[in-house]
């Protein structure tokens, strides 16, 4: 018997291409991949916190939830209806291929029992012309029904990640970092593939599977009902198999797909920390770690084939034992002359062809399984980022005042990395956070942003939170940032798809990116493999020059120039501000020639802000940023 042996295939990082950017994605300065800080709009959802999840994700994050079983029945239905016409046709079509099917049985019964009556060829011809005929239809029924299941599978996978796309893109950044990049590859590339298979085979096979045991059984006990009962036997093994399974199966096809999950991040994490890892001598260390999770992974494996191992042999014994029965009863009724020779023929052939349905139904149960848990994870990201329709967002009316309010925010729930802080910030203000290491001024900057919720109190723009303003209005610039695959030009257009060449090449002057001018293919040079790896610093220039093509109304800069040579991060700081002169520019800083500027400085420690002034003014009160500032000029 064949049955499916659905090949995994490995895992690959999603290749992004510039001109494929969803229309809120072309807003950002920079765009946020799983795992990767860097420039991000507002307007993101709060992740829910419904649903079934791992207790951890690879490296120990908290994991992206796993929907529950009705979820995945809802879902499933829901691509069902939506394409209901295809999923009938190829059913119905599965039915009329297995009446089909039944005819021929009996017709050979027949002709065994008109040969031994005598009968002539003429007969014999035109009981063997309707099995031809018969098997003809099957034929033809069957390729017609596998087409419109493939159809049907076709078109739900195709909405299926269509769904994980948009959900994927609305997922908040705070969640897909922490989840990790090899789950959300895992999910987008492998379990879809699996769902794919599954709706667009299991499903109409399944249930035509199903149907054709009843059928087949009811056959064969209406030609000898003893001889009929020995199916009986076979199903009652398949049964006892199937049951054992089915408690087993879901959770260990869960701990793979969370295996693999787990894999695929360590892998990638070594991809791409290569350098790094050469440069400290840490090969031998990766290595171990990525064998951990290779060996993680082949335990899981082993599980689910150990399951199985018993699985099948026990359906192959299930279905040789009624045809074996059958003819072992058959041929002593037949000698006691209760049973007909063609009866014992017919009911061997329906007997043995039972197992044909039935070995399908177990073949699609252990895929099944592997499908419904694949489904249930691509299903989990609907539990953070849900598919109600989101409200239209809120523009701010106002002139533009931000306030934090009695804002707090825990990342773990137990202690708060920024607490009780209150803060105005006057429209057009250049407000410098600087601090202590772990004071909390990265989360403040992501607060301010919208790329965090806070756990308590609120942050608003005029009187609007700024979660729920549109893109681009408050826009969050870190030292992390992504070139996509494709021309300069794309990458900048991404933030101003109408802008024409003078305003590109006049924003990448503006930052001091003097390197693009010397670029011989210009605002056409190709950036990514096959073509320009540009160095850090002229990413963040290139992620500054989108900002500035997107012209937002506030804009978080979170060592967005740390890349950059000291002199000419200051002169790019300062073009900014006076390109983006009249908006509201905040600034997370580590070293401090940046505060001069300012017109106010804010002093976080330990979660709280303790001090705000100008520069003079707090230099002058000998405080902590008084310390700090003899600390960077090494007084």
């Amino acid at each position: 018997m064949t049955r499916p042996r659905p090949e995994r295939t490995p895992a690959k990082p999603a290749r992004e291409t510039a001109g494929k950017a969803s229309a809120q994605t072309a807003g950002t300065a920079s765009v946020r991949t799983a795992g990767t800080a860097s420039a991000t709009t507002t307007g993101k959802a709060s992740a829910k916190t419904t649903g079934r999840a791992p207790a951890k994700a690879p490296g120990g994050a908290p994991a992206l939830p796993v929907a529950a079983g009705r979820d995945v029945l809802r879902a499933a239905l829901a691509l069902v209806r939506a394409d209901r016409r295809g999923f009938l046709a190829a059913v119905l079509l599965n039915v009329c291929a297995v009446g089909a099917g039944l005819v021929a049985p009996w017709l050979l019964g027949e002709i065994v029992e008109r040969v031994r009556d005598g009968s002539g060829v003429p007969t014999v011809d035109r009981l063997a012309a309707g099995i031809l005929a018969a098997s003809l239809a099957q034929i033809l029924l069957t390729r017609w029904a596998r087409l419109h299941a493939h159809r049907f599978g076709e078109r739900a996978q195709a909405r299926v990640r269509e769904r994980f796309a948009a959900r994927l893109l609305a997922l908040p950044p705070a969640v897909a970092e922490r989840a990790g990049t090899g789950d959300l590859v895992v999910r987008g590339t492998t379990d879809i593939g699996t769902v794919g298979t599954t709706l667009r085979d299991a499903g109409p096979e399944v249930f035509v599977a199903a149907l054709q045991v009843p059928l087949i059984l009811g056959a064969a006990v209406l030609v000898s009902p003893l001889l009929g009962a020995c199916g009986v036997l076979g199903l009652a093994v398949t049964w006892a198999a199937a049951r054992w399974y089915m408690r087993r199966a879901p959770a260990a096809y869960l701990a793979e797909g969370e295996a693999n999950a787990a894999l695929a991040e360590e892998v990638t994490a070594s991809a791409a920390g290569a350098r790094t890892t050469e440069v400290y001598g840490l090969a031998a260390r990766r290595l171990a770690r990525v064998l951990d999770r290779v060996a993680v992974a082949h335990r899981a494996r082993e599980g689910t084939l150990a399951l199985r191992s018993v699985l099948f042999p026990a359906v192959d014994f299930g279905a040789f034992l009624p045809v074996a029965a059958a003819l072992l009863l058959g041929g002593l009724l037949h000698a006691h002359g209760l049973a007909s020779l063609g009866a014992v023929l017919a009911c061997a052939l329906y007997l043995r062809k039972l197992s044909e349905p039935v070995d399908i139904l177990l073949q699609w149960l252990e895929f099944l399984q592997r499908g419904t848990a694949s489904f249930a994870r691509v299903e989990g990201l609907g539990l953070v980022t849900g598919d109600a329709p989101v409200p239209a967002p809120r523009a701010p009316t106002g002139d533009g005042t931000l306030r934090l309010a009695g804002v707090r925010h825990s990342y773990d729930g137990d202690r708060d990395a920024v607490r009780d802080v209150d803060l105005t910030v006057r429209p057009g203000e250049r407000l410098v956070v600087v601090g202590p290491s772990g004071a909390g001024k990265t989360t403040l900057g992501r607060l301010v942003s919208g790329a965090e919720t806070p756990s308590g109190g609120a942050v608003t723009l005029d009187g609007v939170p700024v979660h729920t303003l549109p893109p681009g209005r408050v826009v969050l610039v870190t030292q992390e940032h992504h070139v996509f695959l494709g021309t300069l030009r794309e990458n900048l257009a991404l933030a101003a798809p109408d802008a024409g060449d003078a305003d590109l090449e006049r924003a990448l002057a503006t930052v001091g990116a003097d390197w693009a001018r010397e670029l011989p293919a210009g605002l056409d040079t190709v950036l990514g493999p096959g073509g320009l790896s540009p160095d850090g610093a002229a990413v963040q220039q290139l992620s500054l020059a989108r900002t500035l093509l997107l012209d937002p109304g506030v804009l978080v800069l979170d060592e967005a120039t740390s890349l950059i040579d000291p002199r000419t991060a200051r002169r790019t700081e300062r073009a900014l501000a006076a390109v983006l002169a009249g908006r509201t520019v905040i600034t997370v800083a580590h070293r401090l020639h940046t505060t001069r500027d300012a017109d106010r400085v804010a002093v976080m420690e330990d979660g709280a802000l303790t001090e705000l002034g100008t520069h003079e003014e707090l230099v002058g009160a000998g405080g902590t940023y008084a310390g700090l500032w003899r600390a960077w000029h090494g007084a």
